[in-house]
């Protein structure tokens, strides 16, 4: 799987929004001084949810159409609406500061802080800067939309048939082409990046933030400080098992394209992992898989001889959530969702789930290709559907996830339990590899998901420091780079030019997704499944569960769903796990066989960078 998707445009404006919109509350002004109630605040508070419910709509209509159909017009309109929503936002978060001196219910206090930190962009006041922050927002969303690298005027190449050579072929030469084809389209952000930077940081100081690092990092329900510490901590449980998949796939890769090319004592060059930004690698298993004949199941084969379709392949994910208990979709998902790349247009294919009404619009936009990593991801999508539609009844500034992490994480929970024995039950295989073959499985796995873990830490690590100022534009190329090697040991195949943005090839950079999120997710997926699997009475190993079918996994899912943002994440996670603390020794025990495996192959290799 690749974890090239978000939470839908839709939920980033909710993220910029979800303090927003319409006329400014009146508090009485300081010519006729009069202190401000608990009444007040919930007035303030009341007012602040209608006016957002009544922007969120239009402006989640012009994102769809700008998403799906770019152009001069509907990237007019999305950044109309996104300025629209970013001020009033702004201006509801500055208001609601007001009141932190005010004697409030806990229920009142926590929609006054979720108005200060769910701004993800925050507008500065001036209403001429306001407006450039939306519109560099929307220039940055075209470039990476319509991005394309061409040989020559004739052979040009779009992301996903890009990302389709990085994941098949074996040519390095031909891989670092398109390697270095695709970060052509990013030099041109950098300069927009950093003005973006600029303004959103004037915004952030306007808010009583030191910068938009602290306002990131202080949206998680506990001290900004503590949460970079929180990282840290579950970063380390998960370090030594990271670090033996590095040195196994250094080896093999070494091995395949000779150690003139992977040195065996250097960082893994980036283009040589099967993925364009070498954040997951599951497409290299032929290269690195075990030698002993493995049975692992080919999923886009089975899909083939099976003659599944791109709606085919949506309604068996909606199956799955069928089985839980879950109501199906509704018939405008069917007629308003994008499966697949349009020819005539541009279009953003980055995957993406979207509740355009906070109700019943649900949708997912996607070019899905017919493998097997386009079923997960659709499985990962409609997670987010689901969720999305779980919390409606929640108050508007409560309809989101327990923590951004949380709506990452639910998707690839189910994505877990698409084990040999759910898709013998969905009839798309005929037989369920016997435990021998489990090394093979978990280790294509984890290619996917531990190989992803420190990329997802280390994206937003640099968006911080570039926030804060640790980090300038001269440096970015430069410090991104570090990053890399630092967590991830992967370099650069080649010395990068002074004019390189390659944070810009990233979607979520030039989107401004946070994308910690990520990270959070891979932690809390393996800690759900755990969960869930207990509940469903499951009594074999954790990686060999599905919760396919099981009713009362459903049910105690869905009660955790329903809380949106309502509590504390930590109330949420104990609801379904049981203790409040995000917990990576579920990953430690998913996993268990293949570490001890990868620590027999790499007894005699060197191992680290």
């Amino acid at each position: 799987m690749t974890f090239k998707r978000t939470k839908s445009a839709l939920l980033v404006i909710a993220a910029l929004g979800l303090a927003a919109c319409g006329d400014e509350q009146q508090i009485p002004s300081n010519s006729e001084p009069k202190a401000l109630t608990e009444k007040d605040a919930q007035q303030f508070v009341e007012k602040a949810q209608k006016d957002i419910s009544e922007l969120l709509i239009p402006a989640a209509q012009a994102e769809w159409a700008y998403q799906t159909y770019i152009n001069q017009d509907t990237a007019a309109l999305s950044a109309y609406f996104n300025e629209k929503v970013t001020s009033k936002a702004t201006n509801y978060a500055k208001q609601s500061a007001k009141f932190n001196a005010v004697e409030v219910d806990q229920d009142t206090r926590r929609k006054l802080n979720l108005l200060t930190n769910s701004l993800v962009m925050p507008a500065p006041e001036d209403p001429e800067k306001s407006a450039r922050l939306a519109q560099i927002g929307s220039e940055l969303g075209g470039m990476y939309g319509a991005g394309k690298y061409c040989r020559n005027t004739e052979e040009c190449f779009t992301l996903p048939e890009m990302s389709n050579i990085m994941a098949s072929e074996r040519d390095p030469k031909l891989l670092l082409e398109m390697w270095e084809g695709w970060r052509q389209v990013s030099p041109p952000m950098k300069a927009l990046y950093a003005e973006q930077t600029e303004l959103a940081n004037q915004g952030a100081q306007e808010l009583g933030k030191k910068d938009l690092s602290e306002m990131w990092r202080g949206s998680y329900d506990m001290e900004a400080e503590a949460f970079g510490q929180e990282l840290d901590r579950l970063w380390g449980q998960v370090k030594p098992f990271y670090e033996a998949l590095h040195c196994h796939v250094r080896a093999e890769l070494g091995e395949k394209y000779g150690e003139d090319v992977v040195p065996q004592d250097e960082p893994i060059p980036a283009h040589l992992l099967g993925n364009m930004w070498g954040q997951s690698w599951g497409n290299i298993y032929d290269i690195v898989k075990p030698e002993q004949k493995m049975d692992v199941i080919d999923i886009t084969k089975a899909l083939e001889e099976h003659d599944y379709d791109e709606i085919q392949m949506v309604k068996q994910a909606e199956s799955f959530f069928s089985s839980l208990g879950f109501a199906p979709l509704p018939e405008t998902f069917w007629e308003r969702s994008m499966f697949t790349q349009p020819t005539e247009r541009d279009a953003v294919c980055h995957a993406s789930a979207w509740d355009v009404d906070n109700i019943e619009d649900l949708r997912i936009k996607m070019c899905i290709q017919k493998n097997g990593e386009d079923f997960s991801t659709i499985h990962h999508e409609l997670g987010h559907n689901y969720y999305q539609r779980a919390y409606n009844k929640q108050p508007t500034l409560y309809q989101n996830s327990a923590n951004d992490g949380f709506h990452e994480a639910i998707g690839d929970t189910i994505a877990l339990s698409i084990t040999p024995k759910y898709l013998k039950e969905i009839g798309l295989v005929d037989n369920i590899p016997d435990a021998s073959n489990d090394i093979g499985m978990l280790l294509k796995l984890a290619l996917d998901k531990i190989a992803f873990v420190p990329f997802g830490l280390m994206v937003d690590q640099w968006r911080w420091k570039v926030f804060s100022g640790e980090i300038t534009p001269e440096q970015y190329n430069s410090g991104w780079w570090q990053l890399r090697e630092k967590y991830q040991g992967l370099q650069a195949p080649v010395d990068r030019p002074a004019d390189a943005f390659d944070p810009g090839a990233k979607y979520h950079v030039p989107a401004n997704t946070p994308y910690t999120r990520y990270f959070l997710a891979h932690i809390l997926q393996f800690q759900f499944h755990r969960s869930l699997c207990e509940i469903a009475g499951d009594q074999g190993p954790v990686h060999r569960c599905s919760i396919y079918g099981s009713k009362e996994a459903g049910t105690a899912l869905n009660n955790m769903l329903e809380m949106g943002q309502s509590r504390p994440w930590q109330e949420a996670l104990e609801t379904l796990t049981g203790k409040p603390e995000m917990d990576a020794t579920a990953i430690l025990d998913y996993f268990e066989p293949l570490k001890a495996w990868l620590d027999e192959q790499n007894q005699d290799r060197k191992c680290g960078w």
